[in-house]
């Protein structure tokens, strides 16, 4: 089996993040979990402040909290795999992301301008999820459900009301995959939520192949 956070932000590159990414993965390895989805937040104002920048040098940029993380994994014995989170310029929601990779962010500089529906076509292409997070959040608008995979039923985060009950009505009506997560971004809110999966998992391909299962027990502290 394998015990996975989904949702998880480091201080190196998401500005609300509060916990180094060593420190982080140190955190789940204490936890008992077996892995990590670092999803930090990837939007349009986190690339513009990097202004002169050639894109591949902002990705490296973005990916420096999970290339950390990485490495405090491998020392661990705790698998990390690259994620993001990622908000369109349209509007105010965030989207998991499940299946990227460096090189994938280098050849497709700002997705954000495409907006969710456009984002979904590629994702359809190359293979990967997506997910809206805490959808019944302030401020969030529930996704046209055809240009999404699964909703975050479960956002542990604390300091937020997510409204997970409707967030779960929402998915389990309409056949939707289902993620859990603890929305990871002090030392408080580690190993508030995650995903507990039937098989290792190693890779992304693997994460993401165990999500469609819709095999994994959902972890949730409330």
């Amino acid at each position: 089996m394998s015990k996975f956070e989904t949702h998880m932000h480091t201080s190196e590159t998401s500005s609300c993040g509060k916990v180094e990414a060593a420190e982080g993965i140190r955190l789940y390895k204490k936890a008992g979990y077996d892995g990590v989805v670092i999803t930090d937040h990837f939007y349009e104002k986190f690339f513009e402040d990097l202004a002169g920048m050639p894109w591949e040098d902002k990705i490296d940029n973005y990916l420096a909290g999970y290339r950390k993380a990485y490495e405090e994994g491998k020392k661990l014995g705790i698998i990390v795999l690259l994620g993001m989170e990622i908000r369109f310029t349209e509007n105010a929601n965030d989207y998991l992301v499940y299946g990227v990779s460096e090189s994938f962010l280098k050849n497709h500089p700002k997705p954000y301008k495409l907006g969710l529906k456009e984002f979904k076509k590629l994702a359809d292409r190359e293979n990967f999820l997506i997910f809206q997070a805490h959808p019944y959040r302030a401020k969030m608008i529930v996704a046209d459900l055809q240009d999404i995979h699964g909703v975050e039923v479960y956002n542990g985060n604390p300091r937020h009301n997510s409204r997970n009950d409707k967030a779960l009505t929402l998915a389990a009506g309409n056949g939707l995959l289902m993620s859990s997560g603890s929305d990871f971004h002090q030392p408080e809110d580690v190993a508030r939520g995650g995903m507990i999966f039937p098989s290792d998992i190693k890779t992304i391909g693997e994460f993401v192949q165990a999500l469609k299962s819709r095999a994994a027990e959902l972890i949730r502290t409330e």
